[in-house]
């Protein structure tokens, strides 16, 4: 098998942890701190978690240890989509284990909770470890998106558990997983099972954090290869000058990608949908901000230009938003075998027409011709418009295509539009992940053991301080239930871990916003590069531009 330089010489990078870490497992202690409460809905989540509620956040410091002495056999599993550095939370996971004592033993549960659920494992050794360092991809194990919240569930696991002597669990996910693992650790808890449940922060969305959490693992690399990604392509464009780029991103639920991925490569555009929400814009609002850009531009001469679209930016529209609720309302129960049997989309549009209140049907008389019929023939089992299969970057080029043959016919727009679309998604997901987010995840995953080691359950692997060199971030805990509150799922009240949305007061919004209406007229790109690996600190070593505005 033929193996890259790059490959090679990662397996030999070895990640920095913070200091307190560096000190060897017998010489790290632990402090603790005031009782915690959750985010929001105190009382319901108390009543909710009686047994991990209002525990201490925990601190690691240099000092003796005094955790008993045991054996450790623990599990880990990942969740959910896969993020960049999750295979070094294992190894990191594995070496503070064996660096504690040797005979301890890291089983890994394959194909996420599924694989607890039907006792499918492997047991880590040092040359199966040593394959996967520092490399992208959760292909170490792989993952699954099963969720652990059933009684029955939860009984099946304690069961596996019991049969190979787990003292802890490990789930390595996102808001969704880290849910879950709190729900877990509470009934081990409750049950008196003796296993201990720590969660570690996984998601390259960057919608899992808080003032504890700076940041979740996976959203500097993946942020780093669409901007070097969207970088070549400002590049072109301003080589061709001929084209406008819309480039969709992922993020579904939040912005924070493509505001990351603005704030590294300063684009024309880029709509964040917190903001959108929070202005209750229209498609045709956005559609003209967008046209704006594109005339201006066009009257200096430059018929080309970038734009950066969130995957989720639709679900952010508030009159989108009662379409799509129209709809599926709309084709509930029969009436989708109605709809499904007229003879042509003339007769379906007047369906359509009939059954939407007027307001609806004007936002769907704007949409293009393939958005129309996208919303109606594809739904999903139950009748419900898919929308994260709409195609966002294609939505906003046609509307604004539209918009600027009005203005043209109006003779305020002489320029050229041609539009070329792009989505960058999974080339983000599993790519070889920078040194900052194999440092830490090494360390999130080395700390996880030290929780576990201390006898906490319920808790949230953290390191801060991240924005300073690695020699300086802090290693601690803290309880799950800290994050969470009420909302309302499927019809019914869960306890979930509050998503971190963009904050529209925040330093890395507040920067955009003063610098975008330049960056829309103006060619003012820049162009970041690949990640490198190995050079100067300054270089190689980077945080995210998020976390540096926001660490001012």
């Amino acid at each position: 098998m033929n193996i890259s330089s790059l490959q090679e010489a990662r397996y030999a990078y070895v990640p920095k942890l913070p200091g307190m870490l560096r000190n060897g497992i017998s010489e790290i202690c632990v402090k603790e701190g005031a009782a915690t409460g959750s985010v929001a809905d105190q009382e319901k989540i108390k009543a909710l978690f009686p047994m991990t509620y209002g525990k201490p956040e925990v601190t690691f410091e240099k000092g003796q240890n005094t955790a008993a002495a045991k054996k450790q056999v623990i599990g880990v599993i990942l969740s959910g989509g896969q993020a960049p550095g999750g295979h070094n939370v294992i190894c990191g996971l594995y070496d503070a284990l064996k660096a504690s004592d040797k005979n301890n033993v890291l089983l890994g549960f394959k194909g996420g909770p599924s694989g607890l659920i039907e006792d499918d494992f492997i047991e880590f050794d040092d040359a199966y470890i040593n394959a996967y360092r520092n490399t992208g991809g959760f292909d170490i194990i792989g993952s699954g998106r099963t969720k652990l919240e059933t009684e029955e569930q939860f009984q099946v696991v304690t069961e596996v558990a019991k049969k190979h002597g787990l003292n802890a669990i490990v789930i390595i996910g996102g808001d969704d997983s880290n849910t879950n693992a709190a729900v877990l650790a509470e009934y081990m808890a409750a049950h008196g099972t003796g296993v201990q449940v720590i969660g570690c922060p996984k998601t390259i969305d960057g919608d899992l954090k808080n003032d504890d959490i700076e940041a979740s693992f996976g959203f500097d690399t993946a942020t780093k290869t669409y901007s070097e990604l969207i970088g070549n392509i400002e590049r072109d464009a301003n080589s061709a000058k001929k084209y406008w780029h819309f480039v969709k991103v992922m993020g579904r639920s939040a912005s924070h990608v493509a505001l990351e991925c603005a704030l590294k490569t300063q684009p024309n555009i880029c709509l964040i949908g917190e903001e959108i929400a929070a202005k209750e814009m229209s498609l045709s609002q956005i559609a003209g901000y967008i046209a704006d850009s594109v005339e201006k531009r066009a009257a200096d001469g430059n018929n080309f230009g970038v734009a950066i679209i969130p995957e989720g930016i639709v679900e952010f529209v508030p009159e989108f938003g009662r379409l799509i609720r129209e709809i599926n309302d709309l084709l509930a129960g029969e009436n989708t075998e109605k709809f499904n049997a007229l003879p042509d989309w003339t007769a379906k549009c007047e369906f359509i027409r009939n059954g939407l209140t007027e307001n609806s049907f004007k936002v769907f008389e704007v949409l293009p011709f393939a958005i129309q019929q996208q919303l109606f023939l594809e739904r999903d089992p139950h009748g419900n418009v898919q929308v994260s299969l709409i195609e966002s970057e294609k939505l906003f080029s046609e509307m604004v295509k539209a918009e600027l043959a009005k203005r043209k016919a109006a003779g305020t727009y002489k320029g050229k539009f041609s539009a070329q679309h792009h989505f960058f998604g999974y080339e983000g997901r599993c790519a070889f992940p920078s040194n900052f987010d194999a440092d830490y995840c090494y360390a999130l995953g080395y700390n996880a053991f030290m929780l576990i080691q201390y006898g906490y359950t319920g808790y949230l692997s953290k390191i801060s301080n991240i924005s300073k060199p690695a020699d300086q971030w802090i290693a601690g805990g803290m309880p799950i239930t800290k994050m969470m509150n009420m909302e309302r799922r499927n019809g019914k009240d869960k306890p979930v871990i509050r998503k971190a949305l963009v904050e529209l007061d925040g330093k890395p919004f507040t920067y955009f916003a003063a610098n975008r209406d330049k960056w829309a007229v103006e060619t003012c790109y820049v162009f970041p590069g690949a990640i490198q690996y190995y050079g100067p600190a300054s270089v190689c070593d980077i945080t995210t531009e998020t976390l540096k505005l926001e660490k001012m």
